[in-house]
């Protein structure tokens, strides 16, 4: 018997160790299987120069493959593809179709109610609102583009051609055109789209859409000086300032860092009429989920009085209301930079990482959205250290960190009309500290610990802010004070 009972313990034990040995070898299969098929995917896109029966390259020819900006350091723009084309594998695409399920059945619920309730037709007066003003919203647009594609190139050609001759005042000549550009980028594009959006009372999306490319485009011109600075003070014999069409391209390209020239791939048409599609049915993807979800719930929620019950009740009901950050990311950060990178022949499609895999906010940072993050690191971090002779790394970071929670909260309280600073607070206090706390650790529960934080902090973003926007339509101040403007009126 005791024979028998050792018999059957072995196989139990051998049983358990066959099955940890299957699992761990089916997850080093479909790792392997992932890392071939991003590689795949990388290598679709037609290389500048074909590696094999081509005569030898000289030293010059093969420096202009690496698209390095001309004094030797920066980004590296290279050919390759986004990690999300992985829905093209049907067993991944899958999940591409159950998010179509799901708008489907918010469309036929949102039918079903309002003809059930009123018995009216779908109608869209909440996008109506939110894009309202759109004509004026397009003029503002457009003479912003205008100064930014004339005023910074015309200042940096001419302080260049200055540069370039026998001046005399060549640091007088600097200190005039660099103030004369900081007086620009502070007042020109940075003051008057302002006061263009607050004086007409912009509905929320389109104050979206004129502060969001105040602030990309303030960046690319800052890029484009950046950039070519160092070109000109390197001068020898050869003087080419960069030419209008290739400034002209990096202001619509999908990138924040400028280079004279990128990988360019062919066009596909089919391919940016279906991204387009897809940011179309994002938007109205978030309309049904603000309708069905949100304003219900924050409507009610808003004419009650504020306690610790209700705050925790509203927090928890946001979390799913959190999908809207998700058709964010896939609207923006894949289908629209994906379809203006194909319409320009952008081939570096390295908009964002997998930063569904991060550990700690640390890499969520880093790889949520890559092109502002590359803005960040090699013109606010690497600028810093070399200012500071690579003495203060934290300090860099949490100056890093400063500028983007201001700008960040800058961005919401112009769309929102009203100052509420709970995205500075998130980002400062809790993400800095997840930050400095978990960045090397990588077991699967950091995953866990972090998406939980994630669901959490959207979930107290929305309720936070719904309330307030609530709160500043139905306790409107006659004469407010400077101080109860910054108070909350939710409070």
């Amino acid at each position: 018997r005791i024979e028998v009972e050792h018999v059957i313990s072995k196989k139990l034990q051998l049983k358990k160790k066959a099955e940890s040995d299957l699992l761990r070898q089916f997850d080093m299969q479909v790792n392997d299987f992932m890392d071939s098929l991003i590689e795949e995917s990388t290598s679709l896109e037609p290389a500048p120069v074909p590696a094999v029966f081509s005569p030898p390259m000289s030293d010059k020819e093969r420096s202009k493959l690496h698209f390095r900006p001309p004094h030797g350091e920066g980004k590296l723009f290279v050919s390759r593809r986004s990690l999300l084309e992985l829905f093209e594998v049907n067993h991944i695409r899958t999940i591409y179709h159950m998010f179509i399920a799901l708008l489907i059945l918010f469309i036929l619920s949102t039918l079903v109610v309002d003809f059930i309730d009123e018995g009216l037709v779908l109608e869209f007066d909440l996008l109506v609102y939110a894009f309202g003003q759109f004509p004026l919203v397009v003029c503002t647009w457009i003479c912003m583009f205008l100064s930014v594609l004339f005023i910074p190139y015309t200042l940096f050609y001419l302080w260049a051609q200055s540069h370039s001759g026998s001046h005399s005042h060549l640091r007088l000549y600097s200190l005039l055109f660099g103030t004369l550009f900081l007086l620009y980028q502070a007042l020109g594009l940075g003051f008057l789209p302002t006061y263009t959006v607050v004086t007409n009372s912009f509905p929320p999306a389109s104050c979206f859409i004129i502060i969001l490319e105040q602030v990309r485009l303030m960046m690319k011109a800052h890029s484009f000086v950046r950039e070519n600075v160092p070109r000109v003070l390197a001068w020898c014999k050869e003087k080419n300032v960069p030419q209008v069409s290739q400034y002209l391209y990096f202001l619509f390209a999908p990138t924040l860092i400028y280079r004279d020239k990128y990988p360019n791939p062919v066009i596909r048409w089919g391919y940016v009429v279906s991204k387009l599609l897809q940011v179309l049915g994002c938007l109205f993807y978030a309309y049904y989920v603000f309708v069905r979800l949100c304003i219900p719930q924050f409507r009610s929620i808003s004419l009650q009085l504020f306690d610790l019950r209700a705050m925790v009740l509203c927090v928890f009901n946001s979390i799913l209301p959190v999908l809207v950050l998700f058709l964010g990311f896939f609207a923006f950060l894949h289908c629209w930079l994906n379809a203006f990178a194909e319409m320009l022949r952008f081939a570096d499609r390295m908009f964002y990482k997998d930063w569904w895999n991060s550990t700690s906010f640390a890499n969520y940072y880093r790889t949520w959205n890559v092109v502002v993050h590359d803005w960040l690191y090699y013109y606010v971090y690497r600028d810093f250290l070399r200012m500071s002779q690579k003495r203060c790394r934290p300090a860099a970071m949490l100056f890093v960190f400063t500028v983007s929670a201001v700008v960040h909260e800058y961005i919401l309280a112009i769309c929102f009309g009203f100052f509420y600073p709970v995205l500075f607070c998130l980002f400062m206090c809790f993400g800095m500290f997840n930050f400095i706390l978990h960045d090397k650790r990588k077991g699967p529960i950091w995953n866990i610990i972090m998406w939980t934080s994630l669901f959490l902090g959207q979930g107290v973003i929305i309720c936070l802010y719904s309330q307030e926007w609530y709160a500043q339509r139905y306790c409107p101040l006659k004469e407010p004070s400077f101080f109860e403007l910054l108070k909350p009126r939710s409070w």
